[in-house]
């Protein structure tokens, strides 16, 4: 073949090769956003106090009312209220990386030998799940879930994540976060919040829809005094102060 026939059949492949790598590269600057925008959003709120979350929009598109919701600075939070959360959701807090992995293998044993099925999620998962995603449970979810509770649990310190969650849990219809729950139910703010308080508040986390801080019965009120005696056998706050500044 003559070098003008090789030069000619060469031109003819060009004008395809191009439009491919211009898709391979827009499809790679597209991953990068993907994988770069969560980041940066989770690096923003390290610092920056979030005015809503994933579950309060929910909660406001589902009723078409708007949350109760006023952000406290962990220090204007009283510390019972967080050693009772812990203590009730997730006692190696401190300690793990944001998947507590002995909570999950009892979990998974538990479910193997036919008994009632409980969650071992940490509060770092449970911030994930509130800010960003839906409440609805699904597999896309709980990877979604998994992604960002490593990016927390990189690019915050445990004191963001502690306040965080104290900020964004629901403990009632449409009640999130620490202040409007001690408002609505105890009438004070959330700095003043006793022990016994707490404990009615940290029981209600894991359905507060369904369970009431205001008129807790018998399961709630035993729950309640379990929580306290776990949150003493912690150590009280001060479980808290080397990975938070607790006192």
């Amino acid at each position: 073949m003559s070098r003008t026939a090789r030069h000619y059949g060469d031109a003819r492949k060009r004008p395809q090769a191009r439009p491919r790598r211009r898709w391979l590269r827009r499809l790679a600057w597209l991953l990068c956003a993907a994988l770069l925008v969560p980041v940066l959003l989770v690096l923003a709120l390290r610092f920056v106090d979030p005015p809503s979350s994933a579950f309060m929009l929910g909660w406001r598109l589902h009723s078409g009312q708007a949350a109760e919701y006023r952000w406290r600075d962990l220090d204007a939070i009283a510390p019972a209220l967080a050693i009772a959360i812990v203590a009730a959701e997730d006692q190696r807090f401190p300690t793990h990386r944001g998947f507590d992995v002995d909570a999950i293998r009892d979990a998974l044993e538990e479910s193997r030998e036919g008994g009632r099925s409980r969650g071992a999620s940490t509060l770092s998962q449970q911030v994930a799940k509130n800010l960003f995603l839906w409440e609805t449970s699904s597999w896309p979810r709980k990877g979604l879930e998994a992604g960002f509770t490593v990016l927390i649990e990189t690019l915050w310190p445990k004191r963001r994540i502690l306040e965080m969650h104290l900020n964004l849990a629901e403990f009632g219809p449409g009640v999130y976060g620490a202040e409007a729950a001690a408002q609505r139910f105890f009438g004070k703010p959330a700095s003043q919040l006793s022990a016994a308080e707490a404990a009615r508040l940290a029981v209600v986390l894991p359905s507060p829809k369904r369970m009431d801080v205001a008129a807790p019965g018998s399961y709630q009120r035993q729950r309640a005094a379990w929580v306290q005696r776990q949150a003493q056998q912690l150590g009280g706050p001060a479980y808290l102060g080397d990975c938070c500044g607790l006192p």
